[in-house]
């Protein structure tokens, strides 16, 4: 493997010179946090909240059959947050941002305009009003004007994106967010990010009361989110106050016997949830990457940050209130302690009231969802994820510490780059976590498939490892390794693959993937 020197594409301005200072921020959090801890439960349980809501859907301006076009502007608004008005960052001013719905061919036209106040400088010493689009999970190209991460827009700036969709597949939820380095990790915790849902035309799905959960904590300082501390980049930035769709345990309303179909996604910095409903399964139907070929009854599952489920769940014949969880969780923290770890926390209450109704969970949904045989000589790539630390601490004076991918921390001038070919058709990527906490990886363009992954949660890598599922976020646990099948196809480009607690990609767990 190669370093390659990378540059920020800055459309209209210039970059400020200064280079991400990850090492820095690495030894702050380890001086910051203090040591290793016990750990008790702590029990989150807020009253029930208001009737639950899916987020705004965003208008479709064009009037042309298969070409949908979005207006979509970042700017700060001020939002109801658990009886709070605060000054959040959005997408046209909400929170979450609304829903881009589209199907598999449309064109996803979508034009962007950057009004984010510019209060000072980030870490790397730009404006911490630069921003760009990243459309998660989309299989569309990383160049020019589609999922480009590269580019850069500041203040009054305005840009027009064009998604191509027609090798993308039908039926998966997928999310949009910043992802221009620096700034990614206080913009998303800030509040930017919503949901692209690409619809499936599965007539046995099509009958069920469908809704999008989007997952979502945040910590308040006054009328503001609340800042970074030094220990934050570290751990991964947690929020004291944890919602479903912007609302704390809201009620969602289901017929005894009735069927809904779940779409969600963990929107989160760092935050994991260990989903389960009481008295119910969790039909698993569809991953990251689209629908499976049957459902997969879960008691729980895990989801790291930019993971996505879609799930049907059938109520019982048994009115009364039931509430969807998220279930202590030791992701693992080194030196420090996360608060996720130990918390148990209601996200949502399900009300089970009414007359009962009859519905069937269909025994077969994507019959076109198989696992893929590895071919033979497919070619090995090896990728290992570390946190380490330098003096200091460890007995030295510089006190300075690294989030890497192979021993590089991602700079605005160097990052580890893999090099791919679009004639390879697949390639095995082995993921290896050198660290003392859970990462979870995440790669742009193509989706995998898990072939295997050592220890963490048993029944999550039993899922994955089982499941014809497509993915592009695998938890990739503490000391560990995921084994994944990654397809090199249709897009050439500059994309990017990097660990999704934001705050570790902004401290340089974060590579190039150059498919040529």
């Amino acid at each position: 493997m190669k370093t390659k020197t990378y540059f920020n594409l800055v459309v209209g301005a210039s970059l400020m010179g200064a280079i991400f200072t990850s090492h820095s921020i690495f030894a702050m959090g380890m001086m910051g946090g203090g040591m290793m801890g016990g750990s008790t439960t702590t029990t989150i349980d807020p009253p029930k909240g208001a009737a639950f809501k899916d987020p705004v859907k965003l208008a479709n301006t064009s009037t042309v059959n298969g070409v949908v076009k979005v207006n979509l502007e970042a700017k700060v608004a001020p939002i109801n947050i658990n009886g709070t008005t605060a000054n959040l960052y959005t997408y046209n001013g909400q929170f979450p941002a609304p829903t881009i719905s589209v199907k598999r061919g449309d064109t996803l036209k979508v034009h962007f305009t950057n009004s984010l106040p510019n209060t000072g400088l980030n870490m790397m010493g730009d404006g911490n009003d630069l921003t760009n689009l990243h459309t998660h999970g989309l299989h569309v190209s990383p160049e020019g004007n589609s999922d480009n991460v590269m580019l850069s827009f500041m203040n009054k700036q305005s840009f027009d994106y064009q998604y191509d969709l027609s090798l993308h597949p039908a039926g998966n939820l997928n999310w949009y967010h910043p992802h221009r380095h620096g700034n990614v990790a206080t913009q998303v915790w800030r509040g930017m990010a919503g949901v692209l849902d690409v619809a499936d035309d599965n007539s046995l799905l099509s009958g069920f009361e469908t809704h999008i959960m989007v997952l979502k904590d945040i910590s308040l300082t006054g009328n503001a989110p609340a800042e970074h501390t030094s220990s934050d980049w570290m751990n991964g930035k947690e929020g004291n106050t944890i919602m479903v769709n912007g609302q704390v345990n809201p009620v969602l309303t289901m017929k005894p016997g009735q069927i809904q179909r779940w779409k969600i996604v963990n929107a989160s910095n760092a935050r994991f949830y260990k989903l389960n409903l009481a008295s119910h399964n969790l039909q698993i139907i569809g991953t990251d990457g689209g629908l499976l070929n049957k459902p997969y009854p879960q008691s729980s599952i895990v989801m790291s940050p930019g993971e996505r489920l879609d799930i049907l769940v059938q109520a019982t014949k048994t009115a009364g209130y039931y509430k969807l969880s998220s279930s202590p969780y030791n992701r693992g923290m080194g030196m420090m302690s996360a608060s996720g770890s130990s918390q148990q926390i209601t996200l949502l209450t399900v009300n089970v009231t009414g007359a009962a109704v009859t519905q069937t969970i269909p025994t077969s949904i994507n019959p076109n969802a198989t696992r893929v045989t590895v071919p033979y000589g497919t070619p090995t790539r090896k990728i290992s994820l570390s946190m380490s630390m330098m003096g200091g601490m460890m007995g030295g004076s510089s006190g300075m510490g690294m989030a890497t991918i192979n021993g590089i921390a991602f700079s605005a001038t160097n990052a580890f780059t893999a090099y791919s070919k679009l004639s390879s058709g697949y390639e095995i990527w082995e993921v290896t976590n050198n660290s003392m906490m859970d990462h979870p990886f995440h790669q742009h363009v193509n989706s995998a498939q898990v072939l295997s992954i050592t220890g963490g949660d048993s029944a999550y890598s039993s899922f994955y490892t089982s499941a014809p599922a497509w993915k592009d976020t695998v938890i990739v646990p503490k000391g560990g390794t995921a084994r994944l099948l990654v397809p090199v196809k249709d897009f050439t480009g500059l994309a990017v693959f990097h660990c999704h607690i934001l705050e570790h990609e902004e401290m340089g767990m974060m590579g190039l993937w150059d498919i040529r």
